[in-house]
């Protein structure tokens, strides 16, 4: 999937109303929609890039103050989408890098940046689930490329005032990599 699209709202049941506009709205595929901790609704949408705006901009309306972030990628990362749905191939296992945010727009918008900065493999992007609302992104490659990486999704996160932290393992020990895999 190149081009998606997201919602994230302050409440379940607003949540499946706007998420039933979106589909409405436009000629969008729904690739995630659910609940998430502490409460929130978070829906992703994937199709062709002026009907996800469509979408994205048809749920802005509906939400009203019950949006908490969004966003539209028109362009998406080499594997992002991989990463977000929790079916990302490791390869290598090399250098460790972490980006933690509050919301889950900041975490996939990191991934995005993280992946366009560096020669890394995303690990996972854990969407706030059994996180009490938080977010991260993990990531690997060579210290330089995670590096570059960390602070590429760290700047869109610090932007947007949702980081949380970040951190960079050169060297991970062996039985880290069989707790994160």
């Amino acid at each position: 999937m190149n081009s998606i699209g997201l919602v994230e709202v302050k409440n379940v049941s607003k949540g499946i109303v706007v998420t039933d506009e979106m589909l409405k709205s436009a000629g969008v595929n729904l690739i995630s929609s659910g609940s998430v901790c502490p409460g929130k609704f978070v829906t992703i949408v994937g199709g062709e890039l002026s009907a996800i705006h469509a979408a994205v901009d048809r749920a802005k309306l509906i939400a009203e103050d019950a949006m908490i972030d969004t966003f539209v990628i028109g362009n998406l990362g080499d594997s992002v989408y991989e990463a977000v749905c929790g079916t990302a191939t490791v390869t290598q296992r090399k250098a460790f890098g972490i980006v933690e945010t509050f919301t889950a727009a900041s975490a996939i918008e990191a991934a995005d940046a993280a992946v366009k900065a560096g020669d890394i493999e995303l690990v996972e992007v854990r969407v706030a689930r059994g996180m009490a609302g938080k977010c991260f992104v993990s990531m690997t490659g060579d210290v330089a490329d995670v590096k570059a990486a960390v602070e590429a999704g760290a700047a869109i996160a610090a932007r947007q005032g949702v980081l949380i932290n970040t951190e960079v393992i050169a060297n991970p020990h062996p039985d880290l990599w069989e707790a994160v895999l």
